[in-house]
């Protein structure tokens, strides 16, 4: 029977980014250099989360010692909806049909499901949304093309009421030297608010004076995320660096402060991960001071809230005249597109930029040459003035 020369799957949206509640559309192009039986060709579209790993202990005593490796799996299914676009539905039985030989567009739309979450990827789990062609073939394998999109659950930080708390943390390490005990290392630590978006810089205000007879080597502000897997029997946490920012040696007897040194956000997902039961995401700015030498770090961490919809004293402070911003993304605040939560009609739609973690490779989840390999989840990113390309990975 041969194979398809094109199969492919094309959405309007260039960009491939869509809210919870709106609509999909797009076409499904098929050509054929032969005529093809077929029973038909099945659009499916499915969205879901995935958690997935393995942990290897040693049981037993002596000779009869042995490693056991157990796994833990959960998903977390939100839609799988099948589209007829010509013939039959998958399974359906009745005679078979055929197409000659030229080229076929069959458009369609769907409308993704209310509270849906962000798209998410990493190596233990994902949030992942996908639409598959296929043509059913008897007698033979199946014709399969696969496209990959990114859904933006978008977290207003104006309806998040611990957005604007300034949260401050201080603390204190004693260092010791043999038998030796010096002065205490003290820090205060402070953030004005604690509700960001990508693209915002978060200024850090911190004092530390060095009443230690040790140098310090340096002082840094980091910007990290907690992913946290859950399945039926067992929860794993992850931490992941997102960027940092440091200052230099600090000599016994000595101060440092910092005054507001900024500390950019990339393109990351939303706190929370609303809609998703298996997967939650936190993210903290942790101030550290790191002596020289053996010895523990002094670490102050707060809790802070990464967005997607801006608060609007800090739109109106950064925002310029005008923004450019990713095509078709203003159907994301249009009434009735709809994100779940609306923002105010006064605040400019973000852009979308690639997630800094960079490509997933999805070849392994796909049937055969027509499916695309690589994928990189669009996260709302607020330039503001800002003509550099966001950064694809952690500094």
């Amino acid at each position: 029977m041969g194979k398809p020369k094109v199969f492919t799957i094309t959405l309007d949206n260039p960009q491939r980014v869509y809210s919870p509640g709106q609509c999909l559309q797009g076409h499904l192009t098929l050509e054929l250099d032969e005529e093809m039986e077929m029973k038909g060709i099945q659009l499916q579209l499915i969205g879901g989360a995935r958690v997935k790993w393995s942990e290897s202990c040693s049981k037993g005593v002596g000779m009869a010692r042995r490693t056991v490796t157990k796994h833990y799996v959960a998903n977390d299914n939100y839609f799988n909806d099948e589209l007829v676009l010509f013939g039959k539905a998958t399974g359906e039985d009745g005679d078979n049909a055929s197409l000659s030989a030229g080229r076929y567009t069959y458009p369609f739309q769907y409308k993704l499901p209310p509270g849906i979450p962000s798209s998410f990827e990493a190596t233990l789990g994902r949030v992942r949304y996908w639409l598959k062609g296929t043509i059913t073939k008897p007698w033979t394998f199946d014709d399969t093309t696969k496209k990959i999109f990114t859904v933006a659950n978008l977290l207003d930080l104006n309806a998040e009421p611990e957005a604007m708390l300034g949260l401050r943390g201080e603390d204190q390490e004693t260092l010791c030297c043999l038998c030796c005990t010096s002065g205490p290392i003290s820090c205060r630590f402070q953030i004005d608010r604690c509700g960001f978006v990508p693209g915002e810089s978060i200024p850090i205000k911190a004092e530390i004076i060095n009443r230690s007879n040790r140098k310090m080597k340096r002082s840094f502000a980091e910007l990290y995320m907690v992913v946290i897997y859950h399945t039926t029997k067992r929860s794993r946490t992850i931490m992941k660096k997102i960027c940092e920012i440091s200052h230099g040696e600090i000599l016994p007897g000595e101060s440092d402060i910092w005054t507001g040194d900024l500390l950019k956000i990339p393109p990351a997902p939303p706190s929370n991960l609303n809609g998703c039961s298996i997967i939650d995401i936190d993210y903290y700015v942790k101030f550290c001071v790191e002596p020289a030498g053996p010895a523990l770090k002094l670490e102050i961490p707060l809790k802070v809230l990464i967005g997607s919809v801006p608060l609007r004293s800090a739109m109106e402070q950064n925002r310029p005249d005008s923004q450019v911003h990713g095509p078709n993304q203003d159907q994301l605040f249009e009434e009735g597109a709809q994100a779940d939560v609306q923002p105010a009609e006064s605040l400019t739609p973000p852009s979308y930029a690639e997630c800094m973690f960079g490509n997933v490779n999805i070849q392994d989840d796909c049937e055969n040459d027509h499916a695309q390999g690589d994928f990189t989840p669009m996260y709302a990113y607020y330039n503001w003035g800002d003509t550099t390309r966001p950064s694809s990975h952690p500094q």
